[in-house]
């Protein structure tokens, strides 16, 4: 029997069967500018010819599933014959959802999953505890770790102590990779060009030119620099979707200080945007929320935890999700924890090759486990009892 393990999350999908590599595919639906009728769904993203503009329909709103005609339309592309080639009667789901989810929208889902597709069998879990899955397989010396989640809706913070997760440690921030980009989009649209409806675009420049400040005050100084010495400013190249596909950053050699260039391409000169904006997940009372940053969140998650376990939470720190493929993401968070942190614990905090697909390389490695039929709930089950028995099975 197949295992097909799917990190349902609000920005990608990350799919795959147990014994094969991971696709992350954008989990939702895009209409371009040029074809207004016609809808694309997940990775047929690469067909538009003319990606400005584009309209996007995303299944979730605020981090929670809530659009199901979206989602089914992604889903059925994902297991049908282009892409996953699922035997439903077959096969076992592996399928995570976000912390605190609604009981209906769980009921939802198993309904989906259950009578529509009809699954052999179903396991939902939260990513978070798939990450921790991985990491105390791969680190089987470790009594506790702390999860930190930051993704596209939210930032979630977690403990678990020996592959439990401590409900009453959970901390949520709700800054993401959304906010970022929309944030992005605002500044920019202020001060250059107008660019409110290249969701598209400016996701892809946030990727491409934003950091993460070590020393925010002294990157503000030097921001402000004439010429030369200002290290920080970056012109990005925007495409036109003919001869450029995509935008790209100049080299800090090709740069003309004056901002004009002969070749015609549209520019973004870029300064203190590009660490100004991630610095969002550290202090979100930049932009008026009135909440705290990650560093913060940790050490007040772990503070809630019984005190002989808390130096093994400052020693296992793992960061997964989109936001900390940011350069210096992991260093700074070390440096904040750091200094707020007892100064006699040690703090280390893992950042693994592929924080995007962390989790779900800890879905496939529970997939191996041999408890794993134990977990699940298969359709028989399902059919006897209803939606009861997952919510007594699923610890989520």
């Amino acid at each position: 029997m197949a295992t097909l393990v799917l990190d349902n999350g609000a920005y990608t999908a990350k799919i795959g069967y147990s014994h094969q590599s991971v696709s992350v595919i954008p989990n939702c639906q895009f209409r371009s500018k040029t074809s207004r009728l016609k809808t694309f769904t997940a990775n047929q993203l690469d067909e538009i010819k003319d990606p400005s503009g584009l309209f996007y329909i995303l299944p979730f709103q605020k981090g929670y599933l809530v659009n199901w005609d979206v989602q089914r339309k992604v889903w059925d592309h994902l297991f049908g014959k282009e892409m996953m080639k699922v035997e439903f009667a077959d096969t076992s789901v592996i399928v995570s959802e976000p912390l605190f989810n609604f009981s209906s929208i769980q009921e939802s889902m198993n309904e989906i999953l259950f009578e529509e597709y009809q699954f052999q069998s179903v396991l939902r879990i939260n990513a978070g505890s798939l990450s921790a899955h991985h990491y105390f397989q791969t680190n089987p010396s470790a009594l506790c770790c702390l999860v930190v989640d930051s993704g596209y809706s939210f930032t979630h913070i977690t403990p678990y102590c020996r592959g439990r997760k401590m409900k009453e440690g959970i901390c949520r921030l709700n800054v993401g990779g959304k906010l970022l980009t929309n944030h992005l989009k605002e500044i920019i649209s202020y001060r250059q060009l107008h660019v409110m409806d290249e969701t598209h675009v400016i996701n892809q420049v946030k990727e491409d030119v934003c950091y993460v400040s070590q020393d925010f005050y002294q990157d503000m100084k030097t921001a402000q620099l004439k010429g030369e010495a200002n290290t920080v400013m970056r012109d990005y190249v925007l495409p036109d979707f003919s001869s450029i596909r995509k935008g790209f950053c100049k080299a800090p050699e090709d740069m003309l200080p004056s901002g004009k260039y002969k070749t015609g391409e549209q520019i973004l000169r870029l300064t203190n945007e590009r660490f100004a904006v991630p610095e969002t997940l550290f202090h979100p009372s930049d932009i008026g929320i009135q909440e705290m940053g990650i560093p913060e969140a940790v050490v007040r998650s772990i503070s809630t935890m019984p005190e002989e376990m808390q130096p093994h939470f400052y020693q296992n720190l793992v960061v997964t999700g989109g936001n900390c493929l940011f350069p210096g993401f992991r260093e700074r968070v070390h440096r904040d924890v750091r200094a707020l942190a007892p100064t006699d614990f040690p703090v280390s905090v893992l950042l693994p090759p592929n924080p995007v697909g962390y989790a779900w390389e800890g879905g496939k490695l529970l997939a191996d486990n041999p408890d794993y039929d134990e977990m699940v709930v298969t359709r028989e089950e399902y059919e006897e009892n209803g939606h009861f028995i997952c919510e007594e099975k699923f610890d989520v």
